[in-house]
């Protein structure tokens, strides 16, 4: 059963995880996701693979300075758009008001923006090319519902998963800012909110020293 958050009344703790449920209402979800489909028109969403070749089923592109990046070179921030060499698009200002629920002392730098298709999937990784981990990763879920699995800091040690809905913000932060997870699958069409079906996911992070 979940428990509460003390810092944060409307927030769960599941497996370990802050998970703050409706995080955005539908009227800011739409709005959030406009803006992100102004930042596609101008920083289109590419393909990524793995370093050991293997193509990645998630779409992605970015606001922000940095971009995460894979490719058989390995995985690395970028700082400009991989096809287009533009500079990405600013952040958008209702992502930068969920980030702030979690953390104060610094904005992130990066927005990740991932499209889940039908059959998309993210296998267990994690997120560690940022200069500092003290600072926390901040996760927002558009669209389709997505089942969340987490494990420890190491791959053998035992994993958990929950259902991530439309409009949830997420953190792994302290001693699961290490931790491995990923995405399992998505109930394609679980929601109204994307026109074609799909779920996109915001982490925002710091990639450089404060």
């Amino acid at each position: 059963m979940a428990a509460q958050d003390p810092l944060f009344p409307e927030s769960a703790v599941i497996h370990g995880v802050t998970v703050r449920r409706a995080a955005l209402t539908g009227t800011e979800q739409a709005d959030l996701l406009g803006e992100i489909q102004d930042i596609a028109r101008v920083s289109r969403p590419f393909s990524l693979m793995t370093g050991w070749g293997k193509p990645m089923s998630v779409k992605m592109t970015a606001a922000g300075r940095f971009c995460w990046f894979s490719d058989r070179r390995g995985y690395r921030y970028i700082e400009a758009h991989p096809e287009t060499n533009a500079a990405f698009p600013p952040i958008p200002a209702l992502a930068l008001a969920v980030w702030s629920q979690f953390e104060t002392r610094v904005p992130p730098d990066c927005c990740l923006i991932n499209y889940y298709g039908e059959g998309a999937r993210m296998g267990l990784h994690q997120d560690r090319d940022e200069a500092d981990f003290g600072y926390p990763v901040v996760s927002i879920s558009l669209g389709d519902p997505a089942l969340f699995r987490i494990g420890g800091i190491e791959r053998k040690d035992p994993t958990r998963s929950f259902w991530l809905e439309s409009g949830d913000a997420m953190v792994l932060q302290g001693d699961n800012r290490l931790a491995f997870h990923g995405i399992d699958r998505i109930k394609f069409g679980g929601s109204g909110l994307l026109p074609k079906g799909g779920r996109l996911n915001l982490t925002l992070r710091r990639v450089a020293e404060a």
